[in-house]
């Protein structure tokens, strides 16, 4: 088997070209060993850490870093935060020390003074009515007012009374004073040892009282002082005394055993001799660990995981290919019939089985930190000042597709780090998870923009370059004429104010419908240029063909094109403008329909394709502008048609300059549905349409505000981030004005000494809607290689607005 269900065929084309295959081409058998990736097991680091040295993760010494680094902790997070090896941060605590010790010390000194009140009765104990005497008969008594006990029951009776109200005075003023809160707040988040030896100092405090010569605890007597001992025997006497001891003393050993963590201390030092929050040895080589593939070996292909295994630990796997193979492992698990195929592919090629058709196991080059375990790419680390959330601060900040499928919206001036910081990231993970048979990329800038190597591609569209490959197909690879008229209308007058973009696409049908009846193809762009323009010649050349085919319906289409031509209203001058924009020398060849040509087709977004698409922005920039439309609308069609969405398909456009339409924000919405998103980055709102600012912003689940921003733009995005209740603490200082004759002299007196009149401070708190970031925020205060960031997964959970320091891991 050397495709994971989403390749199959032979090297055909990918929407019409005929270079990269829809599926891939069957990779011929080595003679020798399987090669070794293109590029060193020891990518991708994570942040801080080389593989093998993650935090929280010893391995032997024998492992190799990438087993070291498939073992590493991933545990669930919220969106955006990078899981890689990630230890959620510890609660925030409100109060300082200084509070907390007061708070215990005054509370244990109330509790004292009560207790001992109690103790010496001078609290209500034995006088009539006290609870005691409700709950015991009146022959354990004897007296009026002041009952004293008449026999061993009655004592008793008091000691447990006793003992019961101590109890109830200590955790009462401990849940007061806030005494747990002290103790893990000052002593256990000190360490392991430390929260040991403060839970066997309270342990034995509590010993002490209760063995205390002079009763403290009334614990002893109650336990022992009503035993009959002669009757017991001195066997038997002695077996009730040490179950009474176990009685006591369990609870008390159990509470600060559990308090102080004893038991995983122990078990730290029995088993390496280091404290229990030492990181634990991991067994890379066990056949449990991630790299022995114990999914493989639970359906029962113990071979095939010892196969990959050696791979693994003989340095032949990388991320790619253990990415690439679960993938393949997941399409047999959805489809038995394939398990053989799997098995004879792993056998022969080992870490090369199931392979992407470029047959490239990496890219030539990473410019960022990949995950792809989990799909992760590392952007950032989140700042650790306010108004980040306590539990944010200093988390690695990375994109998903679980996010990405919300799409992603980043505006930021040139030079604030939108291309190296955020697209060419974001289209680096998804080139590597596509050649992991995961997703598809269609990367859209301008000529020279760095988006990756050429080599990291399997597509690369030059448009205008004579050098280039590769073509673009300029109706989608669909073949209803309609469809291709909703394409070409969107690109050709989306952005024009005044001109009706569905009366366009009926115009455009109403040429390409007949075009495509008589020549089996859609026309090319100077063909469709003079039928717009209603030249005689080409009129009456389609027509003629139309007649000689008895194309009855189409001719009727063609007649009234030419009725409507010239009317007021009509789109035919604007189309024709637009369409004329393309047919220039520098475009010669491109956008061929004719066969002769090597057309790429967004249709190709079932297989997972690697595309850059390099716009002539410098010589051409309104035809850039145009067929960024066009492709952004091609895009958002294609992605919602497709049969399998099990591939994650995303378009990233550099430059989204005058690319938005109402038509694009209103299909953007339904790319959730179908596993898809876009990145559009944009240099201001500007660009887009004020109509059209309120929409998109509510279409996008990301949201990116890079430094350097406008006051302007900063207002949008406010107004999307919305507010939220903030605890406001206004303080208003008053002068006193004394009435006695003597302070109003120390008053004075100060006064001169001080130089301030005594004022006296009234406090008020409340809580106030306030904006997560305002505008004058994001406009003055956003560092440089800062950017604010929101985000929304595809499942619904949102994060809020957070200042992320962008690039380095440091």
């Amino acid at each position: 088997m050397d495709t994971d269900g989403t390749h199959g065929g032979d090297r055909g084309s990918y929407g019409g070209s005929p270079d990269v295959g829809a599926g891939g081409p069957h990779i011929p058998r080595p003679a020798g060993p399987p090669p070794t990736p293109p590029r060193p097991v020891t990518a991708p680091p994570p942040p801080g850490y080389a593989p093998g040295s993650a935090a929280g993760v010893t391995t032997s010494p024998a492992a190799t870093p990438f087993a070291a680094w498939l073992s590493a902790p991933r545990p669930e997070a919220k969106p955006g935060i990078w899981r890689y090896a990630y230890i959620p941060a510890a609660p925030k605590q409100d109060t300082n020390g200084r509070v907390l010790i007061t708070r215990v010390v005054v509370s244990f000194l109330v509790f004292f003074v009560c207790w001992q009140a109690f103790l010496d009765k001078s609290l209500p104990f034995d006088i009539e009515g006290s609870p005691l005497h409700y709950f015991t008969p009146d022959s354990w008594w004897k007296g009026n007012l002041v009952k004293e006990p008449i026999d061993h029951r009655g004592m008793a009776a008091r000691e447990f009374y006793e003992l019961l109200v101590t109890v109830g005075l200590f955790l009462g003023f401990a849940k007061l004073g806030g005494w747990r809160t002290a103790f893990d707040q000052l002593i256990a988040a000190r360490g392991p040892w430390q929260r040991a030896v403060g839970a066997a100092a309270g342990a034995f405090v509590v010993v002490w009282l209760i063995q205390n010569p002079t009763p403290i605890l009334m614990v002893y007597p109650l336990a022992f002082g009503h035993l009959p001992y002669p009757e017991l025997g001195e066997t038997g006497g002695a077996v009730v005394t040490n179950v009474l001891y176990v009685l006591i003393y369990a609870p008390v050993g159990l509470y600060f055993a559990r308090l102080g963590g004893w038991a995983a201390l122990l078990n730290g030092l029995r088993s390496s001799a280091v404290p229990a929050d030492a990181p634990q040895a991991v067994d890379l080589d066990g056949p449990d660990s991630p790299a022995g593939w114990p999914q493989l070996r639970a359906a029962g292909l113990a071979a095939t995981a010892d196969r990959l295994a050696a791979e693994v630990h003989q340095g032949r796997m990388n991320d790619v290919d253990h990415a690439r193979i679960r993938r393949a492992w997941e399409s047999v698990r959805a489809d038995p019939s394939r398990r053989p195929a799997f098995e004879e592919a792993v056998r022969a090629k080992g870490a090369a089985a199931c392979g992407h058709p470029s047959g490239a196991r990496d890219l030539p080059v990473r410019a960022a930190s990949h995950d792809l375990t989990v799909g992760q790419v590392w952007l950032g680390r989140v700042t650790g000042v306010e108004p980040n959330p306590h539990e944010r601060r200093g988390t690695g900040l990375a994109l998903d597709p679980a996010v990405l499928g919300t799409s992603v919206l980043a505006v930021g001036p040139s030079g604030s780090g939108k291309t190296h910081r955020l697209v060419r990231p974001v289209v680096e993970s998804l080139a590597l998870q596509a050649l992991a048979g995961q997703a598809a990329v269609i990367a859209v800038g301008a000529a020279g923009t760095r988006l990756g190597p050429d080599d990291a591609y399997d597509i690369v569209v030059r448009l205008g370059d004579p050098e280039s490959v590769h073509d673009l197909d300029l109706y989608g690879g669909t073949a209803d004429s309609d469809e291709a008229a909703s394409f070409l209308a969107e690109a050709f007058v989306g952005d024009l104010p005044g001109v009706d973009v569905r009366r366009s696409a009926t115009a455009l049908a109403q040429i390409l419908g007949p075009f495509h009846a008589a020549y089996g193809r859609f026309p090319t762009v100077p063909e469709l240029r003079a039928l717009l323009e209603l030249l005689p010649a080409a009129l009456e050349a389609l027509r003629h063909e139309l007649e000689r085919s008895g194309q009855q319906a189409m001719l009727r289409e063609l007649d009234a094109r030419a009725r409507q031509h010239g009317v007021h209203g009509d789109p035919g001058p604007a189309l024709a403008d637009r369409a004329a924009l393309l047919d220039r020398p520098a475009f010669h060849g491109f956008f061929d329909t004719t066969g002769g040509g090597r057309p790429f087709s967004l249709r190709a977004l079932e297989h997972p394709v690697r595309v850059r698409v390099d716009l002539p922005e410098r010589g051409h920039p309104d035809a850039s502008r145009m067929l960024a439309r066009l492709l952004l609308a091609q895009f958002n069609a294609a992605a919602a048609a497709r049969a399998d969405r099990s591939l994650f398909a995303l378009l990233a456009l550099d430059d989204a300059s005058h690319a938005v339409t109402a038509e694009a924000v209103r299909s953007m919405q339904g790319l959730r549905s179908a596993n898809a998103g876009v990145l559009l980055a944009l240099r201001t709102l500007e660009d887009v349409p004020e109509g059209l600012r309120t929409p998109l912003l509510g279409s996008v689940g990301c949201r990116v505000a890079f430094s350097g921003v406008t006051t302007w733009d900063g207002k949008w995005f406010a107004d999307a981030w919305g507010t939220e209740l903030v605890e406001t603490r206004d303080v208003t200082s008053r002068t006193v004005y004394a009435d006695q004759p003597f302070t109003r002299a120390v008053h004075a007196v100060r006064k001169v000494i001080t130089g301030k009149a005594v004022t006296t401070d009234a406090v008020t708190v409340r809580n106030v809607e306030r904006e997560r970031w305002s505008a004058s925020a994001l406009a003055n205060t956003v560092p440089p290689g800062h950017a604010v960031l929101s985000l929304t997964s595809v499942r619904g959970e949102r994060a809020a607005p957070l200042l992320v320091r962008l690039g380095g891991q440091d």
